[in-house]
């Protein structure tokens, strides 16, 4: 079967290949690939930033943000042939820490966790592949090719969670938020931000297509421009642009006793002069709260898979914007003017996903 791999720490070296097909004892679940999302971590992968590959192998299939449909099933699973579902990305650490035995792999605590298609596990850019059926989440067939955003929509519902975690009980409910952002991370942000009931405002450099429309029409405010113009009256700040100035500053934004959570990942950039001192003191004074997230485990798939339930379904199809057939899967990860999300479409998508 057909795959596609790059050698990790290595630029430019994305192909589609031939591989063997699945080890049974990969796990219960045989899964044709029906769709896969291309995102920021994908492209740094293919630019040689980081990643490595399974033990024994100097090459790692990519790929991630999966919808598969099942086509064999072993063993007692309760799933069936047909069923269409979303692969979880991380395992938790053998070992286990704290967190990773507590099912809650995405807080793992001694950095022993692996992860499909990015750290020394393959990932799903492949026609087939085996995963435990303990490892899925189901996603329901009206959601269609919309269901491939249930993985991104599952890192923001993490994001979400952790901002309740420190919110509830205060003295204050969040109100109004703030999303830096209007990539895929972040306009699902905003549109759970929305289905809260949130006074939400999406800020992000461009200044026509699509971006404002998609935010315009959730109920939220689209700005644009100038980042310091912009009032520093949130509750809560989501920053998903990984964007340095944008980073030091997102806590200037917020009210006293607000919460930024970060989402981005700078990788390797530049260094930026900080006024470390300035920024100490406005969190200090303020009371604001600064935390970071990344990946997800069950209860986020699930709140993840709800909310885009709960969506539009046009609205979540515009949010695809680019779909390229896996024989061009090579062409999926240059940036896309002006677009949101890429998706790759294989075969097996044909009368399984509009």
């Amino acid at each position: 079967m057909k795959a596609l791999l790059v050698q990790p720490k290595s630029a430019d070296s994305l192909r589609i290949e031939d591989i063997r097909e699945p080890d049974p004892g990969d796990g219960d679940l045989l899964v044709s690939a029906v769709a896969l999302g291309v995102c920021g971590t994908d492209r740094e992968l293919v630019a040689g930033l980081y990643g490595s590959p399974p033990p024994g192998h100097k090459r790692l299939v990519i790929g991630h943000e999966s919808l598969g449909v099942v086509d064999e099933v072993s063993g007692n699973s309760s799933l069936a042939p047909g069923d269409l579902v979303v692969p979880f990305v991380r395992l938790p650490d053998p070992v286990p820490c704290d967190c990773c035995a507590a099912e809650e792999w995405d807080r793992c605590r001694n950095d022993g966790f692996t992860e499909h298609g990015i750290k020394s596990v393959d990932g799903f850019a492949r026609e087939r592949y085996r995963v435990e059926s303990s490892r899925v989440m189901t996603i329901d067939r009206s959601l269609g090719i919309a269901g491939v955003l249930v993985e991104p929509a599952s890192v923001v519902a993490n994001a979400w969670s952790k901002i309740d975690a420190v919110t509830v009980g205060m003295c204050w409910t969040p109100r109004r938020a703030l999303i830096t952002g209007a990539g895929p991370v972040g306009l699902l942000a905003a549109m759970m931000g929305r289905q809260r009931g949130l006074d939400v405002h999406v800020f992000d450099r461009a200044t026509d297509g699509i971006k404002p429309t998609l935010v315009r029409d959730l109920g939220a405010e689209y700005h644009t421009g100038d980042f310091g113009a912009l009032p520093s009256d949130f509750d809560v700040v989501i920053e998903c642009t990984a964007a340095p100035p944008i980073v030091m500053n997102a806590a200037r934004k917020t009210a006293p006793d607000g919460v930024v959570c970060l989402l981005g990942v700078a990788g390797k950039r530049p260094p930026e002069n900080v006024d470390a001192a300035s920024l100490n003191d406005a969190v200090v004074l303020g009371n604001r709260i600064i935390l970071g997230s990344v990946n997800a485990n069950r209860s986020h798939y699930e709140g993840g898979r709800n909310a885009l339930m709960r969506a539009d379904r046009r609205w979540l199809d515009r949010l695809i914007t680019r779909r390229v057939p896996f024989a061009d899967a090579t062409k999926a990860f240059a940036a896309e003017q002006g677009g949101v999300k890429t998706v790759i479409i294989f075969a097996r998508a044909a009368g399984i996903v509009d």
